[in-house]
């Protein structure tokens, strides 16, 4: 049996609530006690039975990170920064995969268990209603990743319309006139997918190319086989475009790929942006040009949000806008562009 707060108590000759006092850091217990306790809890091998620990103080420091893949390397990398900044706040991060299924998303942030189980939660969602969404009490420590809004909640996520304009603009500066959108969801009628279609149209009407809806392409995943069908799809059309702006990195390199697989020069004939700057593209053949979230910044921010709910119980709701930047790397940089 692993030794308890009395066997502690026995082998220091101090009593239990001196050892709890210890192992607990409060202040009143003398050096010499403390330093008593101490060698007896090293000696020992004493560790706190830190679930008993957390039902007492009615915090588990426990918080989910629910998520719609865990393949996704964007995902994966901003799984790594959350995990490595709420570990120095001193949680443990849970994580959970919804596949983008509104069922699933709605259940792991609704059901009671999960609730009592974890001190707050921050999430992903793909599917989620409003009505969904006004389902959630108020009083659960939840924040969002991603574009829609509500009021009830804290959203933490970067300007989709922006990254997308600034990265079509930054082809149409490279000499393109006709780009192919990447990455719609038809099944999804709003959301990131949908205000970055909305960029890209910005981004035309402002250089004065007409919109062409032969030119946007759908998708059903942020994959790269969906990203090299779009492709060999793209130069099937009867005038294929001169560039590709892929609404996300994975789809992008499949892009690439299949272009290599036509003959097709890139960026010569066709300039490619993605968005997510995953590392694979910083290592791709031509290097990947990206709309750059900060990851670091979106993990850090989220777990701000969420440690003054968990801590405060407020309720009131932030948007919060997270930085970007477009990295121009070999796949869009043309001389003379």
């Amino acid at each position: 049996m692993p030794p308890t707060l009395r066997d502690v108590a026995a082998a220091a000759g101090v009593s239990i609530r001196t050892v709890s006092n210890v192992v607990n850091g409060y202040a009143a217990v003398s050096d010499e006690l403390r330093t008593r306790v101490q060698t007896a809890l090293d000696e020992l091998g004493y560790r706190p039975n830190l679930l008993a620990r957390s039902l007492k103080q009615g915090r588990s420091n426990l918080i989910a990170l629910v998520l719609p893949e865990l393949d996704n390397p964007y995902f994966a990398e901003l799984t790594r920064a959350i995990v490595e900044d709420g570990t120095a706040r001193g949680f443990t991060v849970m994580i959970d995969q919804t596949s983008g299924d509104p069922e699933r998303e709605r259940d792991l942030v609704l059901r009671a268990d999960r609730s009592a189980l974890f001190d707050g939660l921050i999430v992903s969602p793909l599917g989620l209603t409003d009505e969904q969404l006004r389902e959630i009490p108020a009083s659960h420590a939840v924040v969002f990743l991603g574009e829609d809004d509500h009021p009830k909640f804290d959203h933490v996520r970067i300007d989709n319309h922006a990254a997308a304009q600034a990265a079509t603009a930054h082809l149409i500066a490279q000499g393109c006139r006709r780009i192919c959108a990447v990455g719609v969801h038809p099944s999804i009628s709003r959301g990131t997918t949908t205000t970055r279609l909305e960029g890209y149209r910005a981004a035309l009407a402002a250089a004065g190319i007409p919109f062409d809806p032969a030119l946007v392409l759908p998708t059903a995943r942020f994959t790269r086989d969906e990203g090299a069908a779009a492709m060999h799809a793209a130069w099937k059309l009867s005038e294929p475009p001169d560039g590709l702006f892929c609404f996300s990195d994975l789809l992008a390199l499949g892009a690439l790929r299949a272009a290599h697989d036509l003959g097709v020069r890139v960026p010569e004939e066709l300039a490619i942006v993605g968005f997510d700057d995953i590392e694979d593209g910083r290592y791709s053949m031509p290097s990947l040009s990206t709309v750059s979230p900060d990851k670091r910044w979106i993990a850090q921010t989220a777990l701000d949000k969420l440690t003054e709910r968990i801590d405060s119980g407020q309720t009131d709701a932030a948007t919060v806008i997270a930085p970007w930047d477009l990295q121009v790397r070999e796949s869009s940089q043309r001389s003379g562009g």
